[in-house]
Protein backbone atom coordinates (compact mmCIF):
# COMPACT_ATOMS: atom_id res chain seq x y z
CA UNK A 1 0.00 0.00 0.00
CA UNK A 2 1.57 3.09 -0.94
CA UNK A 3 0.33 6.83 0.15
CA UNK A 4 1.38 10.22 -0.55
CA UNK A 5 2.19 13.62 0.67
CA UNK A 6 2.24 16.90 -0.95
CA UNK A 7 4.72 19.62 -0.06
CA UNK A 8 5.17 22.98 -1.68
CA UNK A 9 8.13 25.48 -1.41
CA UNK A 10 9.87 28.46 -2.94
CA UNK A 11 14.01 27.94 -3.49
CA UNK A 12 16.41 29.50 -4.77
CA UNK A 13 19.59 27.82 -6.89
CA UNK A 14 22.58 28.13 -8.96
CA UNK A 15 22.97 24.24 -10.97
CA UNK A 16 26.66 24.27 -11.90
CA UNK A 17 28.28 22.37 -13.92
CA UNK A 18 24.75 21.68 -16.12
CA UNK A 19 24.05 22.31 -19.84
CA UNK A 20 21.95 25.43 -19.12
CA UNK A 21 23.60 28.47 -19.54
CA UNK A 22 20.77 30.50 -17.50
CA UNK A 23 21.06 27.73 -14.93
CA UNK A 24 24.94 27.52 -14.06
CA UNK A 25 25.54 31.17 -14.15
CA UNK A 26 22.35 33.36 -12.51
CA UNK A 27 20.32 32.74 -9.36
CA UNK A 28 17.05 31.64 -10.28
CA UNK A 29 14.42 30.31 -8.43
CA UNK A 30 11.41 27.87 -8.73
CA UNK A 31 8.06 26.68 -7.33
CA UNK A 32 8.65 23.45 -6.08
CA UNK A 33 6.14 20.36 -5.13
CA UNK A 34 7.61 17.62 -3.48
CA UNK A 35 5.50 14.61 -3.07
CA UNK A 36 6.38 11.99 -0.76
CA UNK A 37 5.27 8.33 -1.31
CA UNK A 38 5.60 5.99 1.71
CA UNK A 39 4.55 2.33 1.70
CA UNK A 40 3.76 -0.23 4.29
CA UNK A 41 2.79 -4.22 4.31
CA UNK A 42 -0.14 -3.86 7.14
CA UNK A 43 -2.03 -1.00 8.36
CA UNK A 44 -2.21 0.55 11.56
CA UNK A 45 -4.88 0.77 14.65
CA UNK A 46 -6.65 3.21 12.52
CA UNK A 47 -6.42 1.53 9.27
CA UNK A 48 -4.20 3.65 7.69
CA UNK A 49 -0.34 3.04 6.59
CA UNK A 50 0.68 6.45 8.18
CA UNK A 51 -1.87 9.17 9.55
CA UNK A 52 -1.02 12.49 7.32
CA UNK A 53 -1.28 14.48 10.47
CA UNK A 54 1.81 12.81 11.44
CA UNK A 55 3.44 14.41 8.23
CA UNK A 56 3.01 17.72 9.94
CA UNK A 57 5.29 17.59 12.83
CA UNK A 58 9.28 16.49 11.98
CA UNK A 59 9.12 15.97 8.48
CA UNK A 60 7.11 19.11 7.83
CA UNK A 61 9.58 21.29 9.60
CA UNK A 62 12.62 19.88 7.88
CA UNK A 63 10.80 20.21 3.80
CA UNK A 64 9.59 23.41 5.00
CA UNK A 65 12.90 24.79 5.24
CA UNK A 66 14.14 25.00 2.27
CA UNK A 67 11.20 27.91 1.76
CA UNK A 68 12.26 31.41 0.98
CA UNK A 69 15.64 29.63 0.86
CA UNK A 70 18.26 29.99 -0.92
CA UNK A 71 20.16 26.42 -1.51
CA UNK A 72 24.17 26.08 -2.57
CA UNK A 73 26.86 22.90 -3.03
CA UNK A 74 28.99 23.30 -0.81
CA UNK A 75 31.98 22.68 -3.41
CA UNK A 76 30.67 25.83 -5.01
CA UNK A 77 33.13 29.07 -4.83
CA UNK A 78 33.81 30.25 -1.79
CA UNK A 79 33.19 34.36 -1.85
CA UNK A 80 29.75 33.21 -3.69
CA UNK A 81 28.82 30.58 -0.49
CA UNK A 82 30.00 33.57 1.77
CA UNK A 83 27.50 35.63 -0.16
CA UNK A 84 24.43 33.84 -0.19
CA UNK A 85 24.99 33.90 3.91
CA UNK A 86 25.76 37.11 4.07
CA UNK A 87 22.51 38.25 2.15
CA UNK A 88 20.51 35.70 3.01
CA UNK A 89 19.19 34.20 6.68
CA UNK A 90 17.28 31.22 4.99
CA UNK A 91 19.96 28.85 3.60
CA UNK A 92 20.94 25.27 3.26
CA UNK A 93 24.08 23.95 2.77
CA UNK A 94 24.59 20.80 0.44
CA UNK A 95 26.95 18.14 0.17
CA UNK A 96 25.60 17.80 -3.71
CA UNK A 97 24.34 20.09 -5.99
CA UNK A 98 21.12 21.46 -5.53
CA UNK A 99 19.25 20.16 -8.98
CA UNK A 100 16.01 18.46 -8.94
CA UNK A 101 17.49 14.76 -9.26
CA UNK A 102 19.36 15.32 -5.97
CA UNK A 103 16.34 17.02 -4.18
CA UNK A 104 14.48 14.23 -4.68
CA UNK A 105 17.74 12.33 -2.87
CA UNK A 106 18.12 14.83 0.14
CA UNK A 107 14.11 14.69 0.70
CA UNK A 108 14.00 11.13 0.62
CA UNK A 109 17.14 10.63 2.65
CA UNK A 110 15.98 13.17 5.54
CA UNK A 111 12.43 11.45 5.76
CA UNK A 112 13.50 8.50 5.89
CA UNK A 113 16.21 9.53 8.91
CA UNK A 114 13.36 11.19 10.48
CA UNK A 115 10.96 7.89 9.84
CA UNK A 116 13.94 5.51 11.46
CA UNK A 117 13.97 8.23 13.99
CA UNK A 118 10.53 7.98 15.31
CA UNK A 119 9.02 5.77 17.62
CA UNK A 120 5.03 4.67 16.66
CA UNK A 121 2.37 4.55 18.71
CA UNK A 122 -0.69 2.90 17.02
CA UNK A 123 0.44 -0.37 15.64
CA UNK A 124 2.18 1.22 12.16
CA UNK A 125 3.92 -1.58 10.19
CA UNK A 126 6.66 -1.24 8.55
CA UNK A 127 6.49 2.03 7.04
CA UNK A 128 9.16 3.59 5.04
CA UNK A 129 9.86 5.53 2.16
CA UNK A 130 8.67 4.11 -1.19
CA UNK A 131 9.94 7.19 -3.53
CA UNK A 132 10.20 10.76 -3.82
CA UNK A 133 9.41 13.29 -6.05
CA UNK A 134 10.37 16.95 -7.24
CA UNK A 135 8.56 18.76 -9.50
CA UNK A 136 11.06 21.99 -10.26
CA UNK A 137 8.48 23.27 -13.08
CA UNK A 138 4.82 21.81 -14.48
CA UNK A 139 6.87 20.20 -17.33
CA UNK A 140 9.73 19.07 -14.99
CA UNK A 141 10.30 16.35 -12.22
CA UNK A 142 12.74 14.22 -10.67
CA UNK A 143 11.98 10.75 -8.72
CA UNK A 144 14.38 8.45 -6.62
CA UNK A 145 14.04 5.37 -5.33
CA UNK A 146 16.21 3.61 -2.14
CA UNK A 147 18.84 2.61 -4.39
CA UNK A 148 19.35 6.17 -5.64
CA UNK A 149 19.79 7.23 -2.13
CA UNK A 150 22.62 4.55 -1.67
CA UNK A 151 23.99 4.76 -5.32
CA UNK A 152 27.69 6.63 -4.29
CA UNK A 153 28.12 7.77 -8.24
CA UNK A 154 25.70 9.96 -7.30
CA UNK A 155 26.71 11.35 -4.43
CA UNK A 156 26.98 10.56 -0.66
CA UNK A 157 24.66 11.86 1.42
CA UNK A 158 24.70 12.14 5.29
CA UNK A 159 23.28 14.54 8.49
CA UNK A 160 26.00 16.14 9.04
CA UNK A 161 26.80 17.16 5.86
CA UNK A 162 23.46 19.17 5.60
CA UNK A 163 23.85 22.45 7.09
CA UNK A 164 20.70 24.77 7.74
CA UNK A 165 20.96 28.25 8.57
CA UNK A 166 20.37 29.82 12.31
CA UNK A 167 17.45 31.28 10.78
CA UNK A 168 15.73 28.13 9.62
CA UNK A 169 16.41 26.36 12.60
CA UNK A 170 14.81 28.84 14.92
CA UNK A 171 11.29 29.01 12.75
CA UNK A 172 11.33 25.03 13.65
CA UNK A 173 8.99 24.03 16.28
CA UNK A 174 11.82 22.29 18.09
CA UNK A 175 15.07 24.34 17.33
CA UNK A 176 17.40 21.32 18.19
CA UNK A 177 15.29 19.14 16.14
CA UNK A 178 17.99 18.54 13.37
CA UNK A 179 21.18 17.84 16.29
CA UNK A 180 18.92 15.41 18.21
CA UNK A 181 18.19 13.71 14.66
CA UNK A 182 21.95 13.57 14.07
CA UNK A 183 22.63 12.24 17.60
CA UNK A 184 19.83 9.53 17.36
CA UNK A 185 17.56 10.87 20.07
CA UNK A 186 14.00 9.17 19.29
CA UNK A 187 10.86 11.04 18.20
CA UNK A 188 8.12 10.22 19.53
CA UNK A 189 4.56 9.80 18.14
CA UNK A 190 1.32 10.58 20.18
CA UNK A 191 -0.12 7.72 22.05
CA UNK A 192 -3.56 6.52 21.33
CA UNK A 193 -6.42 5.48 22.91
CA UNK A 194 -7.92 2.84 20.93
CA UNK A 195 -12.29 3.44 20.20
CA UNK A 196 -12.45 0.17 17.96
CA UNK A 197 -10.92 -3.05 18.97
CA UNK A 198 -10.51 -5.31 15.71
CA UNK A 199 -9.84 -8.62 17.75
Amino acid sequence: MLIRKLFKFENAHIVRNCTSDRCKRSIHGHSYKVELLLKANRLDHGQMVYDFGLLKGVIKDIFDSFDHAICFWQKDDAEYIAACKKFSARWVALPVSPSAEQFSRIFFYLAQQILCSTETQNGEGDVEVYSVIVHETDTGYAQSFIEDIENEQMGLLSLQQIEFSEQVQSEWADPEMYEKLKQGVKFLNPAVELQVHSE
